[in-house]
């Protein structure tokens, strides 16, 4: 069995054959990016307004040639009607509103990808996009969600597979998307419809579907907690009305398995210390859009939670492999020197972040990042192989989240 064939086994065993997943995660994540999905049942028949804001400036100096760097102030902001018509039923009607300061263009289409722009349609002054969001607890345990689904740092993806950044800068997910916990194991299924196409467009339909679970050993609140992670995405390109050339086709996979554990301090200073390792794999099943068809990776990581402050730290190395919507960090493929590739990149990371809860719907954090990659080789845009000396980057963000509800009547 060839590699490419390999790779294709593994990752579907992924998506249908594996254990759960949702990684150690980062206190911005946690504090301000992620959104609680649970229904209020004391709630039903409220209609409120409801306004959900992330502000932010990030600065990434970034040297090498595996990106390059740039700087990101600005905000997005919801405003929303929220409606309980039922006791197990929620919706939430507005619009998603995305501002860079400086900025007076930007592009119509949704984006969140990794190919390059195709749109050709703008807006003027922000970029605008309508929200609605339809949810039903089907059980205690048990949600569905149509329309804006529950995505970025909801799903908890490691950062290999998904840029936290991207829950500054993507436009909300929309589609399909299936909510199950447990005391012993966590499910998020979806899918993202990322492009639509009509007849005769010049652009092809793309959508996302992807796993994020988790097997859970023991009770998480035990001073030692142990669990095992699966995630997997796959991305689809094409369409059966597509009029690009010979109506080509792209599908590309990543995926994850791992194993972690936690250790629950509970002491006023030191609260916790999680470690977690995953074997991490990319598979182009069809297309050619990436120089390689299949590769992997393996990302080891810690963290130590002091008061509001958590030190990460983690290791990667990786053979041939993609991020769908991962940092380019962890890839094999330079995104600034076309048909530059990397043999076996090694990247050491360390972080530290600040975050904290100033009251319900109120957090603020910062995030400080290094990146390292350690000296190897590359192959130039004309295919020679050529030394690669050592790069550090560094990244560093504030961040602010405000999400007030205010009631307007209950019927």
């Amino acid at each position: 069995m060839g590699k490419a064939s390999t790779w294709g086994v593994i990752l579907c065993s992924f998506l249908w054959g594996s254990g759960p997943l949702v990684p150690v995660r980062a206190q911005v994540e946690e504090k301000i990016y992620h959104s609680d999905y649970h229904i209020d049942t004391a709630k039903v028949r409220e209609l409120s307004v409801e306004l959900d804001n992330i502000s932010f400036f990030k600065d990434n100096e970034y040297t090498g040639k595996f990106t390059k760097g740039y700087s990101l102030p600005g905000l997005w902001v919801q405003p929303k009607a929220v409606y309980y018509p039922l006791r197990n039923v929620k919706l939430e009607a507005g619009i998603h509103l995305l501002v860079y300061h400086g900025a007076n263009k930007y592009p119509s289409m949704a984006y969140q990808d990794i190919a390059y722009w195709k749109g050709k349609q703008y807006q003027k002054g922000v970029h605008v996009l309508p929200y609605f969001r339809a949810q039903m607890a089907l059980s205690e345990h048990v949600n569905i969600v149509l329309g804006n689904i529950y995505g970025a740092a909801n799903h908890r993806l490691i950062e290999p597979l998904y840029n936290p950044e991207l829950n500054l800068t993507c436009d909300p997910e929309a589609g399909l998307q299936v909510l199950f916990d447990s005391k012993a194991f966590d499910l998020d299924v979806w899918v993202n419809w990322q492009s639509f196409i009509f007849r005769k467009d010049v652009h092809q339909e793309a959508f996302t579907v992807g796993l994020s679970s988790r097997v859970k050993y023991n009770d998480p609140a035990s001073r030692l907690h142990f669990y095992s992670p699966v995630q997997a995405l796959a991305q689809h390109r094409g369409g059966e009305i597509d009029t690009l050339y010979q109506n080509s086709v792209q599908t590309l996979m990543n995926g994850a398995v791992g194993i972690g554990g936690v250790w629950n301090i509970n002491h006023r200073l030191f609260k916790k210390m999680e470690v977690e390792l995953d074997l991490v794999g990319y598979y182009q099943q069809a297309g050619s859009i990436w120089p390689f068809d299949s590769g992997y990776g393996v990302y080891a990581r810690t963290s130590v939670d002091i008061y509001d402050f958590r030190v990460k730290t983690a290791y990667w190395q990786c053979e041939d492999f993609i991020s769908l919507f991962g940092n380019p960090f962890f890839g094999a493929a330079s995104m600034s020197d076309r048909g530059v590739t990397f043999q076996r990149p090694k990247l050491v990371y360390l972080g530290l972040e600040y975050s904290r809860q100033l009251g319900k719907g109120f957090s603020i954090g910062v995030d400080v990042d290094v990146f390292h990659h350690l000296s190897g080789e590359m192959t130039d845009g004309e295919g020679g192989l050529v030394p690669m000396g050592s790069a550090t980057s560094f990244s560093a963000g504030a961040y602010m989240r405000v999400n007030p509800s205010f009631l307007i009547k209950k019927f």
